[in-house]
């Protein structure tokens, strides 16, 4: 059993937990795979290579992502997408909040997401990218619902996939709570309703 699952009810920080889903070790070891990946896939693209980090949600997976990436010339652009907000739990539809990375024309894309399961935020901006003259424009993700919107988006990189369910943890939240989780979880009805209740 992994060591987050035997102490997720010791403390504050992990006593709304329900279950781990994907410990922080097994994390740390698939972003060194994804990077050792993408490095490959984009060993001539030295000084074209621009890194679009979706936040908040994927905060802490880009940041070790690029880390873990061959050390190359790359630039590091933000955006902010819309999808949930608040205490959702569940896609609203996706709004860009905000401009857009600028300059793109002729540089490879790598769009950086925490969650792919309506698939709104990645076809968004890829038309967006594209539209602005990028050379090319891929997508990695940290988790994946096996759901058909989910599983019929195109995405180069995945970390892992799993079930339906609304997860917390390394960058994701609800109502902005528990992104600084070290591992991907499940939230306990009553802090579903105690953490909604107070919003």
């Amino acid at each position: 059993m992994a060591p987050e699952a035997l102490r997720i009810h010791d403390d504050r920080l992990h006593e709304d937990i329900e279950k781990v889903l994907v410990p922080s070790a097994a994390i740390a070891e698939r972003v060194r795979a994804l990077a050792a990946a993408i490095g490959a896939d984009y060993e001539h693209a030295d000084g074209r290579l621009t890194v679009v980090p979706v936040m908040t949600g994927s905060l802490l997976f880009a940041a070790d992502l690029v880390r873990a990436l061959p050390q190359r010339r790359m630039r590091i652009q933000l955006t902010t997408v819309s999808s949930y907000g608040g205490t959702a739990t569940a896609s609203r539809g996706s709004s860009i909040v905000g401009a857009l990375p600028k300059h793109l024309e002729g540089h490879h894309i790598l769009i950086v997401d925490d969650i792919l399961d309506s698939g709104g935020t990645l076809r968004l901006l890829r038309s967006e990218f594209e539209q602005r003259g990028a050379a090319s424009v891929r997508a990695s993700v940290l988790l994946r619902k096996r759901i058909p919107s989910a599983l019929s988006t195109p995405v180069e990189y995945v970390g892992f996939d799993i079930d339906d369910e609304f997860v917390v943890g390394y960058g994701l939240d609800y109502d902005d709570l528990y992104r600084n989780l070290p591992y991907v979880g499940t939230l306990r009805r009553d802090a579903l309703a105690r953490v909604g209740a107070s919003a």
